[in-house]
Order: C-alpha cells, then structure tokens, then sequence
C-alpha cells in the first residue's frame, strides 16, 4: 500500500444537551460540545482540548486534505473487519471521533441502518467521506456525550480517544448509551507509537540545549487498557496490538503528515518551539539511527484494538466456581472418559 502523496510504502455528568436518536429524517448538525475549558472534576488535564479541536479544524480545511488520510484510512477499514466479524446487523451505530468518516466508508446498510458522526472539528464533518449509509452529524466532545442511556446497538472509534483527558470517564459513557447486548469496537494508538521520532528528538534536544521536553503525546499501555474496561462495565473483552510502519524521505515530511493528519501535539506542557539547529540535528539523528537501504526513515504507529460488549442475560457466562465434573488431574484419562462413538470419529 502507498502512501498517496509519494512512494513511500505502508508496511503494515454534567454533560451538554441530550441529543435524541429517535427520528432524525435528514443529514444534520448538532453541537454538544462541551463549554471551554470544562474537564471532569476527577480527571487529569493533559490535554488542551481547544487546541486540538484547532487542529483538528485547521487539517480539514486543507485544499487536499485526503493526501494525510491514509493512515486513519487503513485502521478505519480494520475497525470495519471487525464489525463484519459479528454475524449481526445493527439498527443504530455511532462512531466516536469520527473525523472525515474513515469508518463509515467502509461499512454498508445490510449491516449499519444509521449511523450517528460525532467528532470536535465542524470542519472534519462538514467534509466527511460518502457512504451508503444514513448519517446524522453530531457536533461533540468525545469526554461529554449528548446521547441517553440504551440508545445504540454498536459503537465505534478509531484513532480518537488517546486525545481524552479522562480515558475511564469515556469508557464509562460509551458503556452508558450502549443497549444490554450492545458492543464497543474501538482502536487507539499504542505507547511505541513515534518511538523512533521521540528519540532522535530527545537525544537532539539533550545533546543542544542540555535537557528535553516532551514532544510527542503520552499514550495509554497495553495491560491497562483491558482493566480499563472492565472498570468501565464492559466484558467478554477482547484487546490485541498491531503495528503500522510507513517510510518516509525524512524527519520533516513525517512532522508534516502528523500536522495534515491533526495529530500534532497538544499537551499542556509542550515546548511551543524547538530552535532550527535541534531540529536538523534530530532529523540527522533519526536518519543515523532508523535509515532504510532506499534511504527513506521509518515511522512505527502501534495500534490497540478492543473489543467490550454490554452485559446482557442471553450472553455466554463462565460456569459457577466448582461446578466442574473432571479435574485438570484426570485429564491425561480424557479417552477413558469419552463415549465410544466419539472416540472413533
């Protein structure tokens, strides 16, 4: 797969106005987002969330802003194997943090009735991708949303949430519209994403200016993920990793795709400006440490998958404890155990 702008290869609650779900006939626009500088009281505030709703607008505004898509492409069409996986179609779908649609475009009616858009940037839904599928456009912060309880059959999201200040707080509400039976599908970037940028930068950084700040995003770790939500009420949890590798020609057209992209970094404590002397040297750096034979830099995106379904009574339950028949100790007996008929198959 290439990517499209060169030959560079793809290796691999005090929440806002409810918003009803029920009858909404034609392809609208409605804001929930949250009031300017609001965050949960509990939460931590890495995040400034102003700031990447401005990113997020400024890369939608682009004049080509499907050259920096084929990221989010890519995972989107993962996140729709995934829903083509459950032998089950599902009346109403929302999709969180949904940009320009990456998601929706891969789906089709036989299995989404209607699909519910909610992301920060008007812009990203203003200039969403075609689908088959009914939309409705909902202008909202992924950490406030406008739904009520029961309302969906499936929920997805892709390459949005490790951009949440509150990441349990979110789970939380996702579990909260989701019908009994209902299920979360969602992917987010893993902690090795970008290692090898956030190296040739510290080492840089450290080397010029005798200390470093962080330049790229924290991200969440594997093995809180899944107590993440099971905290949040979900179960029959899946989570798996996978990673992304593209190739680029150096350093600054990696940084320019993560701008197009909107992925650009917006911790509060980010260094608004790094001196152009550290910068060449990180680039020289990263070409030093991470150069391919063909001489282009790779960029590792790792990516979590999850998947958490709402708790129903007609879901599969692990048996009561001690209600076992035969113990692991009898297990070297098991064609002893085994009819005769069963045997000869």
């Amino acid at each position: 797969m290439l990517r499209p702008a060169g030959l560079w290869r793809l290796c691999r609650r005090p929440w806002a106005a409810r918003v009803s779900a029920e009858n909404p006939g034609r392809r609208e626009i409605t804001s929930g987002v949250s009031p300017r500088g609001s965050t949960s009281l509990r939460a931590l505030n890495i995040f400034d969330r102003d700031l990447k709703r401005k990113q997020k607008n400024w890369a939608a505004r682009q004049p080509e802003p499907t050259k920096f898509d084929y990221l989010k492409e890519e995972v989107g069409s993962r996140i729709a194997d995934r829903v083509y996986d459950i032998p089950r179609a599902f009346p109403l779908a929302l999709d969180l943090g949904c940009g320009r649609g990456y998601i929706a475009q891969y789906l089709n009616k036989e299995t989404i009735g209607k699909l519910f858009q909610v992301d920060i940037a008007e812009n990203a839904l203003k200039n969403s991708l075609e689908t088959e599928i009914p939309t409705v456009s909902v202008l909202a912060d992924e950490e406030f949303l406008p739904f009520r309880e029961n309302t969906f059959d499936l929920v997805v999201s892709s390459l949005s949430l490790h951009w949440v200040n509150d990441l349990p707080r979110a789970l939380e509400q996702i579990h909260y519209i989701l019908k009994p039976d209902g299920v979360f599908i969602g992917a987010m970037f893993g902690g090795d994403t970008l290692y090898e940028l956030r190296c040739s930068l510290q080492l840089a950084e450290t080397e010029r200016e005798g200390g470093f700040s962080p330049h790229i995003s924290p991200f969440t770790a594997v093995n809180d993920l899944g107590h993440l939500l099971g905290r949040a009420g979900f179960n029959t949890l899946t989570v798996d990793t996978d990673e992304i590798q593209v190739n680029y020609p150096g350093m600054f057209e990696l940084m320019e795709d993560l701008q197009g992209m909107g992925e650009s970094n917006c911790s509060w404590n980010r260094k608004a400006l790094l001196h152009r002397d550290t910068m060449l040297a990180a680039a020289a750096v990263y070409r030093e440490m991470y150069r391919n034979e063909d001489g282009s830099v790779p960029a590792t995106y790792q990516i979590y998958y999850m998947i958490g379904w709402k708790y129903h009574e007609s879901q599969a339950r692990p048996a009561e404890r001690g209600s076992a028949t035969v113990s692991f100790g009898e297990l070297g007996k098991i064609n002893n155990l085994m009819p005769q008929g069963k045997k000869s198959q």
